[in-house]
């Protein structure tokens, strides 16, 4: 994920963005307005190897994670709800 990724977040309304992999060009990334939590930075270009899906389940680091649950992150972490803890 790189900065222009981050910019098409923006403009699509997204909170955030958790990767699990690296990122590059986090100076820019930083200026956006989009949460982004990733293992670390790399000045290296990703494969591009397919379009992805939309609304499946994803699980990384024994944690699985499913279309319709919230994330809430800050520097020390990510937590992982069932509901809106925003309005408990």
């Amino acid at each position: 994920m790189g900065g222009n990724l981050a910019a098409l977040a923006h403009e699509n309304g997204w909170a955030g963005i958790v990767v699990h992999g690296c990122i590059r060009d986090s100076a820019e990334i930083s200026s956006v307005p989009v949460g982004v939590k990733a293992l670390n930075t790399s000045p290296r270009k990703s494969a591009k190897e397919g379009a992805g899906e939309r609304d499946a389940p994803v699980s990384f680091a024994r944690v699985e994670v499913s279309p319709g649950e919230y994330l809430y992150s800050d520097e020390d972490g990510i937590v992982i709800a069932d509901r809106d803890l925003r309005h408990a």
